[in-house]
């Protein structure tokens, strides 16, 4: 591998490292607000609501990605007679297969919330919102981050799938350097060990986050009886009071 030819590239490559982590920025964006929207309406009461939820995440989780980055990039220009650039629709296109993804991900998280503590919760007279702002919500944020990391370093590989439409990322840039200098397998090279540089370190994070996030949720017996022992505190007091 001629590292004086990448350090004499090191320029092009570096701009494709910044359309990457751009393109992650945006789609990991559009990821978290959509898969929380579809979440939403994954464990809403509406019938309505439920059955649309699994029929996107069905949707997105079956098609492929390709089809759909390039369904978006040449189809919706004829069908809206409008001019769509590579990064936004491919990272749009990202960001809604990721939202599929993070529902389940998010819904995995609220239904291990033990029931017994939702029931405390609601027997100690929160309404909706505080519930879930000060007993779901919390415990259940830190049951997704380990995934949520996980998902993020599947994300930044995805990102190399909108090279198919031209856009300027890391993969595409050490193509077209590798074409140009006929040294395909320095900078095919080079790319490989900045994309391991920049996931390795997340996938490491992520797995000390398991594991300590795993000791934690095995004291969620104990909280169970915090709150049992709250409601009875509570229920004495109103008794003495009465």
């Amino acid at each position: 591998m001629d590292v004086d030819l990448i350090l004499r590239n090191s320029g092009a490559l570096m701009n494709g490292v910044g359309v990457t982590l751009a393109i992650t920025l945006v789609g990991v964006t559009i990821a978290i607000l959509g898969g929380s929207l579809v979440c939403a309406m994954r464990i809403s009461s509406s019938g309505i609501l439920r059955a649309c939820a699994r029929s996107y995440i069905l949707f997105f989780r079956v098609t492929p990605e390709v089809i759909l980055i390039f369904w978006a990039y040449y189809c919706i220009p004829l069908i809206f007679q409008a001019t769509v650039s590579g990064f936004w629709s491919g990272s749009a296109v990202l960001g809604l297969i990721g939202a599929a993804y993070l529902a389940e991900i998010f819904r995995a998280g609220i239904d291990a919330v033990p029931r017994g503590q939702k029931e405390a919760a609601k027997a100690l007279g929160l309404g909706f919102a505080p519930r879930w702002r000060i007993v779901i919500l919390p415990q259940a944020l830190k049951l997704v981050i380990a995934p949520l990391v996980n998902y993020f370093t599947e994300f930044l590989k995805n990102t190399t799938l909108l090279s198919a439409i031209g856009v300027m990322d890391l993969s595409l840039q050490a193509y077209l350097l590798g074409g140009q200098t006929f040294q395909y397998i320095t900078f095919l090279s080079a790319i490989a060990i900045i994309y391991f540089a920049m996931i390795f370190p997340i996938t490491l994070y992520a797995r000390r986050l398991e594991g300590r996030l795993g000791q934690r949720v095995a004291y969620a017996p104990n909280r169970r009886q915090g709150f049992l022992r709250l409601i009875r505190r509570r229920q004495m007091d109103s008794s003495l009071q009465a």
